[in-house]
């Protein structure tokens, strides 16, 4: 036991993301294989210590700073904790094999690679060295989704080569707010095309939200903020013509859509009835909204059914949110409303293993 302990100090010391790959090995676990039957997540996080580490040099956000041993993390004017479930992959694999799930798209939480400045390839690439490295130590645990630095989009494209081509990639992580600014402006339009040409699924993640200044009091932002951001940066999406001009895009919208799906038939009535902000679809929004998927992480069994009435069984998708969210609340809530077994395989297994191509 002292020698495990005094090899994961070591480690702790060492590298880039590889130390949570290392101490999980150190710990004696090997490589798992995934079960065939069973559930595939498609929203799953980590913190990489080595990413840690650097934001703790930081004397401007986003960084990390302490409070005794606890790690928080400051983007804009939020912090929060960092869980130690965040750097801890034996921690995730245990609770993986707790509920159930064989295979884990696994990303970074935010703050993405564009609120660093010049710093954002470099962080990037110690991202994603982490995620491949991690998917490389337990074949078929995990999938990475490539973090890209998209505050220069020749790099990103580079970067997202070779997370494809040498680290395992199978998606793309895309925030829903780029330091303030959304995805659909002309600056971030190539890394739609390439994602359809490459046949990549981009994954819709909730950022530090243009509206924290109005959530902040009641500490609304993680529960209203959050959805407002992935809701509004997908509708812009819609809206921007960019699902019209790139048909074969598949787009992964976390939180069962965020508000979107509650609020479509508005946006139907504005675009179609009152002609407000058409120019650039031919359908109303609530079509594309259909071709979109969707995570089914919310504690709220009857949002989870508003999804599948939605956009239908093909296109709902198990999430956990892990490790802010425990895996097996989200999977008892979908068991919870009586679909058929069929449904229920698609829903947490065989819409990924078709999205991620696996």
């Amino acid at each position: 036991m002292p020698e495990r302990h005094s090899r994961r100090e070591f480690l702790q010391t060492t590298g880039l993301g590889g130390v949570a790959v290392a101490s999980a090995r150190a710990a004696g676990a090997a490589p798992a294989k995934p079960d065939a039957g069973g559930y595939i997540d498609c929203q799953s996080h980590m913190y990489p210590r080595a990413l840690l580490d650097y934001m703790e040099t930081r004397t401007k956000p986003p960084l990390v700073y302490r409070r005794g041993d606890v790690r928080y993390t400051l983007v804009g004017q939020w912090q929060r904790k960092v869980l130690p479930k965040h750097t801890d992959l034996d921690a995730k694999l245990a609770d993986m094999d707790r509920v159930g799930i064989a295979t884990t798209a696994l990303t970074i939480n935010d703050p993405g690679p564009e609120c660093f400045g010049e710093d954002g390839p470099k962080v990037a690439r110690m991202a994603n060295d982490f995620l491949g490295e991690t998917a490389r130590a337990y074949p078929g645990r995990f999938i990475p989704l490539a973090l890209l630095p998209l505050q220069d989009m020749e790099a990103s494209l580079k970067e997202l080569d070779r997370c494809v081509n040498q680290l395992g990639a199978r998606g793309i992580l895309l925030y829903s707010n780029l330091n303030g600014r959304f995805p659909d402006e002309p600056p971030f339009r190539p890394l739609f095309r390439r994602a359809e040409e490459m046949d990549l699924p981009i994954f819709l993640h909730p950022a530090y939200p243009v509206t924290f200044d109005v959530t902040r009091d009641y500490d609304m932002t993680g529960g209203l903020a959050l959805m407002f951001d992935t809701s509004i940066a997908l509708c812009r999406i819609i809206l921007s013509g960019l699902l019209e001009q790139h048909p074969r895009l598949k787009l992964v919208c976390p939180h069962l859509g965020g508000t979107l799906p509650y609020l479509i038939g508005r946006i139907d009535h504005q675009t179609q009835v009152l002609k407000r902000g058409a120019e650039n679809i031919k359908k109303p929004p609530s079509e594309y909204l259909k071709q979109i998927y969707l995570d089914v992480v919310s504690p709220l069994a009857l949002a989870i059914r508003f999804g599948y009435d939605m956009v239908g069984p093909d296109h709902l998708l198990y999430g956990s949110d892990h490790p802010w969210v425990d895996p097996a609340l989200i999977a008892e809530k979908v068991k919870s409303l009586g679909l058929s077994a069929e449904d229920e395989r698609k829903i947490f297994r065989e819409n990924a293993k078709k999205l991620f191509r696996l």
